[in-house]
């Protein structure tokens, strides 16, 4: 449980402070890591609120990195249920 705090709080400093890519590749692998990482989804959501600007090559939309942390975590959790991986 500690860890997963820990791995929290790395990621919303990442967000904060560090480039997109470098905040992508902690988020897949704490999602890859831990069960069920939803914090993910929320510390994007708040990236796009704080750094996202519309793009003409996403269609205008503001919120990308959510979308695609979103799919992500869905994909990643319904692959780790069926190949049974992090039973606890």
């Amino acid at each position: 449980m500690i860890l997963r705090i820990i791995a929290f709080f790395v990621l919303f400093f990442s967000i904060l402070a560090l480039p997109l890519w470098v905040s992508a590749i902690l988020a897949f692998l704490g999602m890859v890591y831990f069960n069920f990482f939803i914090e993910v989804i929320f510390l994007f959501l708040f990236s796009d609120l704080l750094y996202g600007i519309p793009k003409p090559m996403f269609f205008n939309i503001t919120i990308i990195s959510f979308i695609i942390s979103t799919f992500c975590f869905i994909i990643l959790e319904s692959l780790k249920n069926k190949l049974r991986l992090n039973q606890k």
